[in-house]
């Protein structure tokens, strides 16, 4: 019986340690800087506009922001999540159960995003979406400290169809990244399409980083569509686009439509290649004096002005810490609380909020290629045709899926 109870004491004073130390570890963290880290391609099709320029505008932030918070440095670190949803969850299950990190940025491609959202909830740490594009962030897959920053695939696919079908491209055929993020695009944008009074006559999916877009061009040529809608990103879009000039598919009659272009594809298609392309975006740095002044000091340390998705990356963090500071504490969900009641206000955004469903509403913009005869310069590529107000770009509330939504009988 007394090695029974000695026992017994053994296994009770080893909880007590275990669950002191848990405490322990517990406050420290609470107790522990700031810490942000980007989550990203660094090395794959989308590296260039998302990737090392990402990390910069994290570390711009921090110095704009004074360097310090809660009395102490704010820390950052980075990887690469090379667009692998598995690889993504290892990274940040280290980052949030070892090394403290308190939000991640960035987030990579659709599948990765979802995933590394889905356990940062179950953390009760924060995540902020600035790179990947479905919808379904804000969707069936929102999160209560989830925020999608930049684009999303509905607001991609509706801007693009409603002024590609305003101006007679009522046909459409789809060559489509086969993940999340192409299903969702082509899904939006062939639901405007239809809506608008238009057809979709196919689509053909292909793998992420295609080298050799020629079979899906030949499915694309014998559709007779008048419109061949990119529903991809990256080094996709640019081969697709300069393989299609190649083909002689616009020379045949038919239109591309890159439904998610940045300025870094447009530059390296060159203006000649991408003549009379039409998109939507949330930025672009020659808007006004205000984009000009952040993206002349990113270009001094990067080479090359911002992308919508590094400009929105430096817009979250910078919203992040000024919601810290607000909050007096980097719990997650005092955080969250105060990054929904204050206004978003940037270069990037004006008067921008999170919605329930982490949103954020702000302006987007239809864009379109300069004739070459108008561009004053190497990045002097694009210019604003119409603004789309936020409440008009997104999705309404009334149609969100998710569960986080309150609705109104």
């Amino acid at each position: 019986m007394a090695r029974r109870f000695a026992l017994v004491s053994t296994v009770l004073s080893a909880l007590a340690c275990l669950v002191a130390l848990s405490d322990a570890s517990s406050a420290q963290e609470a107790n522990g800087p700031v810490k942000l880290a980007v989550l990203d391609d660094m090395s794959g099709p989308y590296a260039e506009n998302s990737g090392q320029g990402n990390v910069l505008a994290v570390r711009m932030a921090i110095q704009d922001f004074g360097g310090s918070l809660l009395g102490k440095p704010i820390e950052m670190t980075s990887a690469d999540l090379q667009n692998k949803a598995d690889i993504g969850m290892n990274i940040a299950r280290k980052w949030f159960d070892v090394e403290g990190v308190d939000a991640i940025i960035g987030m990579g491609s659709s599948a990765a995003a979802l995933a590394v959202q889905k356990l940062a909830a179950e953390k009760t740490k924060i995540t902020l979406a600035t790179t990947p594009a479905t919808a379904e962030l804000t969707g069936k897959a929102c999160s209560p400290t989830g925020v999608h920053w930049v684009y999303d695939t509905y607001a991609l696919g509706k801007g693009a169809a409603t002024a590609v079908v305003a101006q007679g491209g009522k046909s459409w055929y789809f060559i489509t990244a086969d993940y999340a993020f192409g299903q969702a695009l082509e899904a939006s944008a062939a639901s405007f399409v239809k809506a608008l009074g238009g057809t979709v006559l196919g689509a053909v999916r292909h793998p992420l980083n295609t080298s050799d877009f020629s079979s899906f061009l030949l499915q694309a040529q014998s559709s007779h569509a008048k419109i061949v809608g990119l529903a991809n990103a990256g080094n996709d879009t640019i081969t697709a686009l300069k393989q299609g000039a190649e083909f002689g598919i616009q020379q045949n009659g038919q239109k591309i439509v890159g439904l998610l272009m940045q300025v870094t594809e447009i530059h390296s298609l060159g203006l000649k290649a991408s003549k009379d392309l039409q998109f939507v975006e949330a930025f672009y740095w020659d808007q006004n004096d205000e984009t000009r002044e952040f993206s002349k000091r990113f270009w001094k340390e990067y080479g090359q002005p911002p992308t919508q998705v590094q400009a929105g990356t430096y817009s979250a963090a910078m919203h992040y810490l000024k919601s810290v500071k607000a909050a007096g504490t980097k719990d997650a969900k005092a955080v969250m609380a105060k990054m929904k009641e204050l206004p978003i206000n940037d270069f990037m955004t004006k008067d921008g909020s999170i919605r329930d469903d982490g949103r954020v509403i702000r302006n987007m913009y239809l864009l379109a290629t300069k004739d070459p005869s108008e561009s004053k310069g190497e990045w002097d590529l694009m210019k604003v045709v119409t603004t789309i107000p936020g409440k008009d770009a997104f999705k309404p509330l009334t149609e969100s899926e998710c569960p986080l939504v309150q609705r109104k009988e």
